[in-house]
Order: structure tokens, then sequence, then C-alpha cells
């Protein structure tokens, strides 16, 4: 078990301070990391908390999953490491290098 929770189903209201005393009732809080939508600034409703020890962390997600937090029932688990990327930009296999332009030849 690692040390880092996933908290989610979060109001777009809950803070920081929220969390900390919320999870800081399991145990000692490393880091809260409440992260924003890149486009709008917002919060995307859901946070990662990183507890002391992972004791600690199997005793906040005990303790904390399912609970309501800013009229919201959460959802509290490991958090699992980020999956990797593939594939081009676009949502679509460009190998050829071509951009998607017209092309100037003619067949």
């Amino acid at each position: 078990m690692n040390n880092k929770l996933y908290v989610g189903n979060l109001s777009y209201d809950t803070t920081e301070q929220d969390l900390r005393e919320l999870f800081g009732q399991s145990g000692n809080i490393r880091s809260v990391t409440i992260p924003n939508d890149r486009m709008t600034g917002q919060p995307r409703g859901f946070a990662f908390v990183e507890m002391e020890t992972p004791a600690e962390a199997l005793v906040a997600i005990k303790a904390c999953n399912g609970k309501e937090l800013g009229g919201r029932e959460i959802k509290v688990n490991e958090a699992r490491p980020p999956e990797a990327r593939t594939g081009s930009f676009g949502g679509r296999d460009n190998r050829s290098g071509d951009r998607g332009g017209r092309s100037n030849r003619r067949f």
C-alpha cells in the first residue's frame, strides 16, 4: 500500500482545509492536491491526499470512504500511478507526417 490516496466525487467548493480537517483525524498528512481544469481553472471534482505512512493511509480509507463532505458522498481509495499516454495529437494516428491539410500533389 502506498501513502497517496485518491479522493473522488468532491464538491467543486471543497477546499484544501476541508480535506485536511477530515483526513487529519486519521493521521498525519504530508500533502493535499486539488487539480484544476486547464481551460477553466475550476476544480475537477477530485483530489489527492498523501498521508505520512501506509498504515495511516489505510486508516483514512476506512474512516473517510463514503463520508459526506460538502453535501456529497466521497470515494476514497489508494491512488494509482497515471497511465502512459499513447497516440498522437488530434486523436488520429498520423505516422505519415501529413498535417491533415490539403495536398498540393496532383495524381
